[in-house]
């Protein structure tokens, strides 16, 4: 009885022949098959999404401007963490268990923290390229140029490079939870391969990467907002010459209409997967960290899904980028070489 029981424990066990092994998760096969199938596609349309869009505006020359510059890379980060980073913490988060070591869980944790605080800082990076070009569209051309642009991308990487990989490879995010870690560290569990924030580097990293950001985002976009919402009208009052009343109402609620949901899609969006984790993140430290494996994890992976996202905002809803796709699509998947359907009016 006491072997059997022993033989029951150790299937639970991430390694079985290690004493000090941490016990893995504990699910039913039929919720381990629909996880590892939600996340696989999350995963497929994270790659294959914003490889669409890099090799778009790669192809189309019409699609190669300072702006689609910043939307190309931004697709290349998200790529990258959809293929270099989710496959591995989905196995972590379905199985409950980290096969591969510790060093290699720290280069994972640091190009995970890379990739996501670049996602974040490109999409700042867009607003900030969308302010310029609708509040000042005078002086657009001659401050904002591919050079500008690239300088700007590249600080933005080498910022998330050396930030993560300073941060996890130092360990200043665990200085003061020693005693907590040891109390939980077993061998190659899911507490085996996850960050831990201390109170101050929990606010640092929380303020620096999402917050900051986040609020340079939504005071761009309100203006934004403000000035399509003006030029909206002043359109409108220029077509009445030629126009009744009832339609330069209409014209000018169309205008705002569609300016409203694109601004409230990307915000939207932006704040609904990475809110929740940064919050959990910067409070969580000061609660003696009550927050669930299991919900901590769920959280990571709303981050994940605005990766996911991306291409779907500033791709699929640009008339241009739609029809890049179907050029793409029906020439390189389909067979259909018609040479005229590769001009981007």
């Amino acid at each position: 009885m006491i072997a059997n029981e022993t033989d029951i424990e150790n299937v639970f066990l991430c390694y079985p022949l290690r004493p000090d092994s941490c016990p893995s998760a504990h699910r039913l096969t039929v919720l381990k098959v629909v996880m590892y199938v939600f996340m696989l596609l999350m995963i497929l349309t994270t790659v294959f999404g914003n490889l669409l869009i890099i090799i778009s505006i790669s192809h189309f020359k019409q699609l190669q401007s300072p702006t689609h510059l910043i939307v190309q890379s931004l697709a290349a980060c998200d790529c990258l963490l959809g293929s270099l980073v989710m496959p591995y913490s989905m196995v972590r988060s379905v199985e409950g268990c980290w096969y591969l070591g510790d060093v290699v869980c720290k280069v994972h944790s640091s190009l995970d923290m890379t990739f996501s605080i670049s996602s974040i800082l490109h999409l700042s990076l867009i607003a900030i390229d969308r302010y310029w070009a609708i509040c000042d569209p005078l002086r657009y051309r001659m401050r904002v140029t591919n050079n500008t642009v690239t300088v700007f991308i590249t600080f933005t990487w080498l910022f998330s490079f050396v930030y993560s990989f300073s941060v996890v490879f130092t360990g200043v995010n665990n200085v003061g939870l020693e005693e907590l870690i040891l109390q939980i560290s077993c061998f190659g569990g899911c507490v085996f391969c996850v960050l831990f924030f201390n109170k101050q580097w929990g606010l640092i990293c929380s303020l620096l990467t999402f917050f900051l950001p986040g609020t340079i985002m939504s005071s761009l976009y309100m203006e934004i907002f403000h000035v399509a919402r003006k030029h909206a009208k002043v359109m409108s009052e220029r077509v009445t010459v030629m126009a009744t009343g009832g339609l330069k109402i209409q014209s000018s609620t169309e205008r705002e209409g569609k300016a409203a949901k694109t601004l409230a899609i990307v915000m939207g969006v932006f704040y609904f997967c990475w809110l929740p984790f940064f919050t959990a993140t910067a409070v969580d430290p000061f609660l003696n960290f009550v927050t669930p494996g299991d919900v901590f994890d769920a959280l990571v992976w709303f981050g994940y899904f605005n990766s996911t996202c991306n291409p779907l905002i500033y791709g699929f809803f640009y008339p241009r980028f739609q029809k890049a796709f179907k050029i793409l699509i029906s020439t390189y998947i389909c067979g259909c070489n018609d040479s005229s359907t590769l001009i981007l009016e």
